[in-house]
Order: structure tokens, then sequence, then C-alpha cells
């Protein structure tokens, strides 16, 4: 618990600064896409970037929960079938 309280605490650190950051930061910049060119304010462009990189990074951490979650669960399974295996393995074979 205490280490997901850290992250909370850390990730408003970080939103702070970067708000900070870009509302110091609010001329216009030339943006360059493959077809053109936009002028932005660079406080969008800041927030934009943040924002994709916060996407990324979410998406990354949920093909990892859900690999990990699939392991979890074909190992509780292993664990089940050994179980089983040898509760009816002591059934057969009682020890004298």
């Amino acid at each position: 618990m205490k280490k997901l309280q850290w992250y909370v605490i850390l990730g408003i650190v970080f939103a702070l600064i970067v708000a900070i950051f870009a509302v110091v930061n609010v001329d216009k910049v030339d943006v360059n896409y493959v077809f053109g060119t936009a002028h932005w304010p660079l406080i969008l462009v800041i927030l934009g970037s943040v924002a994709m990189g916060g996407i990324i990074v979410g998406s990354v951490m949920a093909v990892r929960i859900i690999s990990l979650t699939k392991q979890i669960k074909e190992l509780t399974n292993e664990r089940i079938a050994y179980n089983e295996l040898a509760d009816n393995d002591l059934n057969t074979h009682p020890k004298s």
C-alpha cells in the first residue's frame, strides 16, 4: 500500500512540474508533420507529448498485466493438478 502512495505522490509532483513548465512556455512553435506544418502553442505540444507518453506507458503496462495474469492462472491450474495427483497417489498407496 505504501508503494502505491509513493507512486501517487510522485505522479502529482511530476504533473505539477509539467504544468508549471508548460504554463511558462506559451509561445507559438512550428510543428512539422509529414504532410505540412502547423503553429501551435508550446503548452499544447508539451501537454500532448506528456499525454502520449502516458498512453504508451499505460498500454505497455496493460499488456504486461494481462500477460502476468495469464501466467498466474496457468500456474494456479498446474498447482491444482499437482495437488490432485499427489492426493490420488496418497489414497492409492497409503503408508504402512
